[in-house]
């Protein structure tokens, strides 16, 4: 299982990128799962449904299944969130695993960069950074800069960046994945 991250300002694109890159590997024969990094709270559950009722009243894992899909949840009750390799061991295997988020930690990045927000570029800062997918030129950076639109030459560059997860040097503070 191999692993790249997808790191950018906020309304860069990132979503949009994966929506439409996801596809692509795809149809390239590739098994792909993704991560997704929230900064807000969020609920995937809708109250009034069985589900939501088994989690407020204290359960700490609800399992939903049906004949289409499985999802399971997992409250944390307090406890810390958990680090990315954590939450890469629960995955099944696939081929490659698309990280949105994380991006503080060490595992290889290609950056967003939309040049209408303004905001300056991640990979001066971030060693993890292999390529940057722009929407403009960018001039004097020594990493390969792809275009924003071309999800072809995007998959080509996840294809060739992404790392076994085995191999990844995980945060100091972060427990190594199973």
């Amino acid at each position: 299982m191999r692993l790249i991250g997808f790191a950018g300002w906020s309304g860069a694109g990132k979503t949009t990128l994966l929506a439409r890159l996801i596809p692509a590997l795809v149809a390239r024969g590739l098994r792909v799962s993704t991560i997704k990094h929230a900064h807000h709270n969020f609920d995937i559950d809708v109250p009034g449904k069985d589900s939501h009722t088994h989690r407020v009243a204290g359960a700490t894992e609800v399992l939903v299944s049906s004949g289409n899909r499985w999802a399971l949840m997992h409250e944390l009750r307090g406890a810390a969130e958990p680090e990315l390799p954590e939450l890469v061991s629960h995955l099944a295997t696939v081929d490659i695993v698309l990280v949105e988020g994380f991006k503080r930690d060490h595992h290889p990045k290609i950056e967003i960069h939309r040049a209408e927000l303004g905001k300056p570029l991640l990979h001066p800062d971030d060693p993890y950074i292999v390529a940057v997918a722009s929407d403009a030129a960018l001039e004097g950076i020594t990493l390969p800069v792809i275009d924003l639109d071309d999800i072809e030459a995007i998959a080509a560059a996840v294809e060739r960046h992404a790392v076994p997860v085995e191999s990844i040097a995980w945060r100091a503070s972060a427990p190594q994945p199973a």
